[in-house]
């Protein structure tokens, strides 16, 4: 009786969480001209691809899309890697002073983003990274490092470590021991890391709005916003398959790396 009551309370909270979706989909299939707002949940026809299309060329938003994949596949691989490289001189490398380092580094997180926008923007203008996909790639760089040193640390954390002393014992040097044991160890953290900060990076909107300007720089969801305030309502489909297009790649992330993120979940686990 608990199974078929727990399975039937599953079942109706997926279908809350999909509703969302489904009203996305539908709206964004139907034609700019039969787009109804008190029909939101009628499908009426199927004009996706068209819409897509469309909103590929009105917006600009096809530059957007080459530019984000460089943001969230760069940025957070130089985070895990440099997050990784300070969870094991913290942990196997027993830095002096190293839970204090890593407060420091991990303090990163606690003001929030809104704070930091405005004295990022002044800096930015005066050195040139205003409006660069350097800059961009930079600022996504600093903000996803601490969670990154966070995570790693806690694995590394898990590692006996007689791993690191029998490495030296063999003649492995520091940074041999690193890439070839210790990165490799941690493959599912790393990609799981990698996962929900390429996610947060693909998502932003924050940043984008304050450090970008230009179609080939700013990040695609801005520039889904952007269509918003320009189009309106007599396009609305138009913006809402630009958000399906939009939604994609993080979904297709998930489907291909979940087996990866799954055994990230359990860090430290063996």
């Amino acid at each position: 009786m608990s199974r078929i009551i727990r399975t039937t309370v599953l079942i109706v909270l997926g279908l809350f969480w999909l509703l969302p979706i489904y009203l996305l989909v539908v709206n964004a299939s139907k034609a700019p001209t039969e787009f109804v707002s008190g029909e939101a949940w009628i499908p009426n026809g199927f004009a996706l691809f068209p819409n897509i299309l469309d909103a590929l060329q009105l917006s600009g938003l096809a530059d957007s899309v080459v530019s984000t994949i460089i943001y969230a596949v760069v940025s957070p691989i130089i985070a895990v890697v440099v997050g990784a490289a300070a969870g094991y001189a913290i942990v196997a490398l027993r830095l002096k002073r190293g839970f204090m380092w890593f407060v420091i580094i991990f303090g990163g997180t606690i003001f929030p983003l809104q704070m930091i926008l405005l004295p990022l923007f002044d800096a930015y203008s005066r050195v040139g990274l205003y409006d660069t996909q350097v800059g961009m790639i930079i600022v996504y760089t600093a903000i996803s490092i601490p969670f990154s040193a966070f995570v790693m640390r806690n694995f590394f954390t898990g590692v006996a470590y007689n791993v690191f002393e029998a490495s030296v014992l063999d003649g492995a040097s520091t940074w041999r021991t690193f890439t070839r044991i210790y990165l490799p160890m941690a493959s599912s953290a790393l990609v799981a890391v990698f996962i929900l900060q390429a996610t947060f990076i693909w998502n932003d909107l924050l940043l984008g709005l304050t450090l970008t300007q230009s179609d080939e720089v700013r990040p695609i969801v801005t520039a889904l916003a952007g269509m918003q305030s320009t189009y309106g309502g007599a396009q609305i489909s138009t913006v809402l398959a630009a958000a399906v297009l939009v939604s994609l790649p993080t979904v297709i992330l998930f489907l291909f790396t979940q087996k990866f993120f799954a055994r990230g979940l359990a860090l430290g686990q063996y």
